[in-house]
């Protein structure tokens, strides 16, 4: 291989890695953005590991840390740090795979989950006093006036002890008052579903940089290790 290649390569190499940062960054960024202005993170707790924002931040942190590390081993042209990076994008993508697979086989298993800490949330809200749980009674309201929902599957789920935010029309205090019939669930489920998607094109698209940066990164590091640099 000769110098000009080289050249070509690393300077790629070192421009896939800038990009990568960025994208994690922007990943990071995103995901505490939804941290700071979603108001249903309470009401799932059993599904909180897999949450989108968690998801994005803590992918988006990895991600971001180990393409610094490729980028400054690849400018410094130090094998030490290439063959660093190399290992923790290759564990990363394992992990990546891994856990696409997870979702896709325990995608119901998921959503029954979803479906049980609704349904939790429902009776500690009901069973509340209004100074009881404010958290939880305040993202179930959130929740329910902004899908215009009632309930976890229906306005009986309240049984008889309907909060306003069930209402259709404001105010809630006139004698005959209608409710919003369709329940949270459904809604909910769509909603974190679009988020996923929107969640899994980044990743899918992190996760093909990230290959050409490994398959690149192998070559480039032969030429370094022909030379001896990189532990001096």
């Amino acid at each position: 291989m000769n110098h000009s290649c080289v050249n070509c390569l690393k300077t790629m190499l070192i421009t896939l890695h800038f990009l990568c940062w960025l994208c994690g960054a922007f990943v990071v960024a995103f995901g505490e953005y939804q941290m700071m202005n979603s108001r249903f993170a309470s009401l799932v707790t059993s599904f909180w590991p897999i949450y989108p924002a968690n998801t994005l931040v803590v992918t988006g942190t990895i991600v971001t840390c180990v393409c610094y590390l490729g980028m400054l081993g690849s400018m410094k042209e130090n094998r030490c740090m290439l063959i660093s990076f190399f290992f923790l994008l290759f564990i990363l993508l394992l992990v990546e795979l891994a856990m696409a697979c997870v979702f896709f086989v325990y995608s119901r298993e998921i959503d029954s989950y979803f479906e049980k800490d609704l349904m939790q949330s429902l009776e500690i809200y009901r069973q509340s006093s209004p100074e009881g749980n404010k958290t939880i009674q305040e993202d179930f309201d959130a929740v329910q006036h902004l899908f215009r929902c009632c309930g976890v599957h229906g306005v009986s789920d309240w049984k008889g002890n309907i909060p306003i935010s069930c209402c259709v029309k404001d105010p809630c205090s006139i004698p005959i008052q209608t409710y919003w019939q369709e329940g949270c669930l459904l809604k909910l489920t769509d909603w974190f579903a679009r988020h996923y998607l929107n969640t899994a094109a980044g990743v899918v698209t992190m996760f093909i940089m990230q290959f050409i940066c490994l398959c690149i990164t192998i070559p480039v590091f032969c030429r370094f290790s022909q030379h001896g640099l990189g532990y001096q």
